[in-house]
């Protein structure tokens, strides 16, 4: 039984180490993700710079890699019918490719913060063409490269694509403001009708409804007119006493005068 024991320890531990080694290798590797601007426009003889970030489930270490790749748009270009390597990163180090680009690319990035950017200093009419980027963090290998497109141009042509591109925003900004303001007058327009419409329905539901008053008033004024006498109006009566004899002992009879009180109508 003794002998048995180292024999069977070895098994297991041999068992478990293939174990590992086959969980090692097969383990499955997430796609890594780059990213750069689709086109750049610089002018001729200025600095143009080529932005590329990527995402990585794995930490970023010393066996991370960077490689920007050139290919030409000049078909009399030798970098024309496949990319050619200008730039070369890892471990903390750059690397340039060949003499037209050895002292005009630089790394400007950060690693750590997933940008691998390089600038272009000073670019040419040569440089025109597509850019590549590449990056590779173990175990995330598999990815697209990102691809940006350089145009280097004239001053004056520079010139002319950003005076465009101006107008075009200012215009398009005038378009937008012409079209809210026409699109609020048509609300207000609409809501002022509405609003007339509706003031004078109720206007006229009033007026129908209302009494009328006038009628009654003039009919009293004018049975008041014919029931008042045509005539002047008698005044008071007053006795007055009259001697007819014109002795002393005359007797004095009382007759009545009537004044009349002439008014006016």
């Amino acid at each position: 039984m003794e002998s048995k024991w180292p024999n069977t320890i070895r098994k297991r531990i041999l068992f478990t180490g293939f174990t590992l080694c086959v969980v090692l290798v097969t383990r499955p590797t997430s796609a890594i993700e780059i990213h750069a601007d689709p086109e750049v426009i610089v002018q001729n003889g200025t600095t143009g710079i080529l932005r590329c970030t990527f995402k990585s489930s794995e930490v970023v270490s010393s066996v991370t890699t960077v490689t920007w790749y050139f290919q030409s748009s000049h078909p009399d270009s030798q970098f024309y019918k496949s990319p050619y390597v200008i730039f070369y990163f890892t471990s903390g180090r750059g690397f340039p490719g060949p003499e037209e680009f050895k002292d005009r690319v630089q790394f400007i990035g950060d690693i750590n913060k997933r940008d691998v950017s390089i600038q272009l200093s000073p670019t040419y009419f040569s440089d025109n063409g597509t850019f590549f980027c590449d990056v590779k963090n173990p175990p995330d290998v598999k990815g697209t490269q990102a691809r940006t497109e350089l145009r280097v141009v004239l001053k004056e042509s520079y010139s002319q694509n950003n005076t465009t591109f101006i107008v075009a925003g200012v215009c398009g900004a005038s378009l937008v403001l012409v079209l809210i303001a026409v699109a609020a007058w048509i609300v207000m327009r609409v809501l002022h009708n509405r609003h007339d419409y509706e003031g004078c329905t109720s206007l006229e539901s009033v007026n129908s409804q209302a009494p009328q008053p006038r009628k009654k008033v003039e009919s009293r004024v004018e049975g008041s007119r014919s029931t008042s006498p045509s005539g002047p109006l008698q005044g008071p009566v007053i006795y007055a006493q009259l001697d007819h004899s014109g002795s002393k002992n005359s007797f004095h009879k009382m007759e009545p005068v009537v004044y009349a009180d002439i008014r006016k109508n």
